[in-house]
């Protein structure tokens, strides 16, 4: 029977991974009532599977809670009008109608969002950036994404496209990106970045990596970012270097940032940023050396996130609780159409 203890508010928010769909019930406050979790298998990432496990997790939940929408966090680049994921790198999605497809099914109001965005809300909404209106949310994993929030608004852009910070040039003609350009930021202050450096190191034999080297037992190829992240933890001095090295990279592009947002805050999340101040005091020292004006203006703080992993579930809720009023509108606008003003 559906638990009514929350009257009307109460959301569902879906995060998309490249191999998993998360999802919670999302009270109006951030917190999460229950949650659900399922892989989807490296072989069958069609939109019809992935559609398929969004549905069936979302009925699971409705079965205990009474919900008003959906609102779905997807890693890829989302339309304007938050319906269609034109372009998924991690899933066969090519500007597919997800939001249309979803409402049928569910029978729910549905609000698509890319997971970038949705994370930032959530932590603007109830995590770092609480009471805080011009904030630029950076996301480090495998790659870095991004979202702008600006007059407490979030800002996506003529085209839904805003925020891919990690596609910025930095070092024109530099190490070749998935993206198909040269030089970008995220070559450079990303998971991928620490772990294609810390491979160099065992790989050449440097002596300064025998740590490292101990770690994978010689195989470079078993690198990857967390270990470096956690062997700087533990205080090895080459991944503490690499760490501090992709710390100053992610400093001189706030620096980029901040002379084309001049945001209030700096929120820092994504793996990456569990290295804590490893990262973050690095990252501090190159935006204050790299700020244009520096020493004649405010600079902006720069501070780690705080709802982890779990921000794109949280913030795709409320941005679907925050649509219900316009989809409510819709409708009635929809209804006249049909039958005239009485």
């Amino acid at each position: 029977m559906a638990d009514t203890r929350y009257g009307h508010a109460l959301t569902i928010g879906v995060d998309i991974g490249g191999t998993k769909v998360a999802a919670g019930v999302v009270t109006p406050g951030g917190r999460i009532l229950a949650r659900l979790r399922t892989e989807t298998p490296e072989r069958s990432k069609s939109p019809a599977v992935v559609e398929d496990t969004i549905v069936s997790v979302v009925r699971e939940l409705r079965r205990e809670f009474r919900v008003r929408a959906v609102g779905v966090g997807a890693a890829g680049f989302v339309d304007e009008r938050r319906a269609n994921v034109l372009f998924a790198p991690h899933l066969s999605w090519r500007r597919e109608p997800l939001r249309e497809a979803l409402a049928l099914r569910l029978g729910l109001p549905v609000v698509v969002e890319n997971d970038a965005n949705a994370s930032a809300w959530a932590e603007v909404r109830a995590g770092a950036g609480r009471g805080v209106h011009n904030v630029v949310v950076v996301n480090l994993g495998t790659g870095i994404g991004g979202a702008v929030v600006l007059d407490g608004n979030l800002h996506r852009g003529r085209y839904g496209l805003a925020g891919e910070f990690g596609h910025m040039t930095v070092v024109p003609g530099g190490h070749r990106c998935e993206c198909g350009n040269r030089g970008c930021w995220e070559q450079y202050a990303s998971g991928n970045a620490l772990t294609r450096e810390a491979r160099e190191l065992v790989a050449s034999q440097s002596p300064v990596a025998d740590a490292l080297h101990q770690a994978v037992g010689g195989d470079a190829a078993q690198i990857t970012g967390p270990l470096v992240s956690e062997l700087a933890r533990k205080g090895d001095r080459a991944c503490v270097e690499l760490m501090r090295e992709a710390g100053q990279w992610l400093g001189s592009g706030l620096a980029n940032l901040a002379a084309a947002f001049d945001p209030e805050l700096f929120i820092v999340g994504g793996g990456v940023s569990e290295a804590g101040e490893l990262l973050l005091e690095p990252a501090r020292e190159a935006f204050g050396r790299n700020l244009t004006g520096r020493g004649y203006r405010p600079e902006a703080r720069v501070a780690a996130a705080e709802l982890g992993n779990e921000a794109g579930l949280i913030g795709a809720a409320d941005l679907a609780r925050e649509a219900l009023p316009r989809w409510h509108q819709r409708r009635r606008q929809r209804r006249l159409g049909r039958f005239g003003r009485s």
